[in-house]
């Protein structure tokens, strides 16, 4: 049994939205957002990165900052920017990227949930990401980055989207990327209760994007608790704002390494020890995958296509048998010595949406070696969730990105 909750949004005035729309906090740094922001004093970029108004050398987690972002807030309300809805509604957030199309939700799930392992997690976090979202939600009071949840095919849902998405939408436009956003409003009692109810069917939640922002609004939740112990659970700090979308229309990209030097080996040493797992072909083009368990190699200006050998991956099992895992095991760490991904300064990551050429780019500025790989699906996403495993870093890149600024959930 899942939960969601309508809720009262503050979001941008019909003539702002496209202003105040904002990709989300974590996919670039001050400098790209202090660029982003030029001409536009209403980007939500002012709250969810409020550095990029205080003086350049500013500690990014002073006390200041976080001010900043509730003060911005604040002055977005004030200024009839952003407008709160008069009472609870549901909200549907369709994003058209290329030929992909996907419909979610826009509603606030529980942080009960989110304990009891009904929305189900698949990546580890970090607790200074954490400790920095927690700030930001509990200075400004409210939710301001959307959770990316999935969940599976619905009818009685299917339903409701398209009987709102026949009607004249609430916003329309197009965001950075090409990427058309649009939005309408479920404001009828009558099919607000319907997808309620639909959603005590659905027997869990899967995060696709966004696990510290999470984390972060369910930490605030329990603190809340933990200041008003006779709360009732109907408080608004008990829940948190997420888009639900069905996951099949959901589309993971690949998630791309690369290699800042090949740990002393020489071509031949090299290419010998990608042998013993791999059948290795050269490319007259640039190599992205087309099935599992085979990827693409960039060195020395030629592109290969790697084959995993027959026996290698150990298919029985969600986490190993992902082509992140695989390599990973067989070439990152053995071949290249990096052990552990996360903190090695050797090995970086480039999502799919900047396409091959950024790997050969790259590999002429500040690295050696590229790989391509095949993407992560939602499926195994899911099965991994569901068993309560953990995928390795940087298994999926999600695209298009969830904007931020479009509703903010207040806590209060």
């Amino acid at each position: 049994m899942s939960v969601i909750r309508s809720f009262k949004a503050l979001r941008p005035a019909k003539e702002y939205a496209a202003q105040v729309a904002a990709l989300p906090y974590d996919v670039m740094n001050s400098e790209e957002a202090r660029i982003k922001v030029q001409g536009n004093p209403y980007s939500f970029l002012h709250i969810d990165k409020a550095e990029i108004d205080l003086p350049e050398n500013t500690y990014l987690y002073s006390d200041e900052v976080y001010k900043k972002a509730a003060d911005n807030l604040k002055k977005l309300e004030n200024d009839g920017i952003c407008v709160q809805d008069s009472k609870n509604q549901l909200y549907i957030y369709r994003q058209v990227m290329g030929n992909n199309c996907q419909t979610g939700i826009v509603g606030c799930a529980s942080i009960d949930d989110y304990m009891n392992g009904v929305i189900k997690r698949h990546e580890l976090t970090r607790a200074d990401k954490e400790e920095d979202r927690i700030r930001h939600v509990d200075t400004c009071d409210a939710n301001t980055g959307p959770i990316f949840l999935a969940y599976r095919r619905n009818s009685t849902v299917d339903g409701i989207i398209e009987k709102y998405t026949a009607l004249l939408p609430e916003y329309d436009f197009v965001s950075e990327g090409d990427v058309k956003n649009t939005v309408w409003v479920i404001d009828d009692e009558k099919d607000i209760e319907a997808v309620i109810t639909a959603f005590e069917d659905i027997e869990s939640l899967y995060i696709a994007d966004g696990h510290h922002r999470a984390a972060s609004a369910v930490r605030v939740g329990q603190r809340r608790r933990e200041e008003k112990p006779d709360y009732t659970g109907n408080e608004e700090f008990n829940f948190f704002l997420a888009v639900f979308f069905r996951a099949d229309e959901l589309k993971i990209l690949d998630y791309n390494r690369l290699l800042a030097d090949t740990n002393s080996h020489s071509d031949e040493e090299l290419f010998a020890l990608l042998e013993e797992s791999f059948t290795i072909n050269e490319s007259p083009v640039a190599v992205s995958p087309e099935r599992k368990h085979t990827f693409g190699m960039y060195y020395k200006n030629k592109w290969y296509s790697l084959a995993l050998k027959n026996g290698i991956a150990d298919d029985t099992d969600p986490v190993a048998s992902l082509d992140v895992s695989v390599l990973q095991k067989e070439v990152i760490e053995p071949v290249f010595g990096i052990s552990d991904p996360r903190t090695d300064s050797r090995i970086d990551f480039v999502g799919g949406i900047r396409g091959l050429g950024e790997l050969e780019k790259r590999c002429n500025e500040d690295a050696v070696l590229a790989f391509s790989m095949y993407p992560t699906s939602l499926d195994e996403l899911m099965a991994i969730a569901d068993a309560g495993e953990i995928m390795p870093p940087k298994s999926t890149w999600f695209e298009p990105k969830l904007l931020s600024g479009l509703f903010i959930h207040k806590l209060k």
